[in-house]
């Protein structure tokens, strides 16, 4: 079932997520849905903070970048099949330069960024079937995978933009906030007087 994103402005994507266990209701399912949400966003990558629930849980799918030419051959082949379930994921390390990529998100739409990061990571995670992997990741997986992963965390990638571009981009985030945007997938805004 392909659920609605919920937009910037919405409590949710500012809580850290808790962990949860193999027994988390309907996981198999919650798992499903997530991913053919995902898929009709046409996102590399979907956190559960993003659907409304505040648990460590997100989703990454790189395949969409496996067709980008400028990339080295290795990497694309990587990428085509970098599908994962990340469930309590704790990033151990962040090494390697900083390097600039152009940052967009589910629940902020129409708004592209360039956002720094770090070049490569060492993350911790239980898979699906609450298998634990410790895995060190680079280029463009780590980088979805920081993305997605700083949604269990309540961070946004508008939040590791300057103060400036944060001014320049304050019109834009409260439209997307209220509402005022046509995105081309199912969304949820948010409505205080809603209780």
């Amino acid at each position: 079932m392909i659920l609605p994103i919920i937009a910037y402005g919405t409590p949710v994507l500012r809580k850290v997520g808790v962990d949860i266990d193999k027994d988390y209701p309907n996981l198999e399912e919650l798992l499903q849905n997530m991913t053919e949400t995902m898929n009709n966003a046409q996102g590399v990558g979907l956190a559960a903070p993003q659907i409304g629930k505040a648990i460590r849980l997100f989703l990454v799918d790189t395949t969409p970048f496996a067709s980008d030419e400028e990339l080295e051959e290795e990497e694309r082949a990587f990428l085509s099949n970098f599908k994962k379930t990340f469930i309590n994921a704790q990033i151990i390390e962040e090494t390697g330069d900083e390097w600039v990529f152009n940052e967009g998100c589910l629940s902020i739409p129409d708004i592209r960024e360039d956002v720094f990061r770090n070049e490569t990571i060492k993350i911790e995670y239980y898979d699906e079937n609450f298998k634990k992997h410790t895995e060190v990741l680079s280029g463009l997986a780590a980088r979805v995978v920081q993305h997605e992963y700083d949604h269990i965390e309540g961070i946004l990638f508008t939040d590791k933009l300057s103060t400036l571009k944060k001014r320049l981009l304050k019109k834009r985030l409260e439209k997307i906030s209220k509402g005022k945007i046509d995105p081309d997938y199912r969304m949820k805004f948010y409505n205080p007087k809603k209780k």
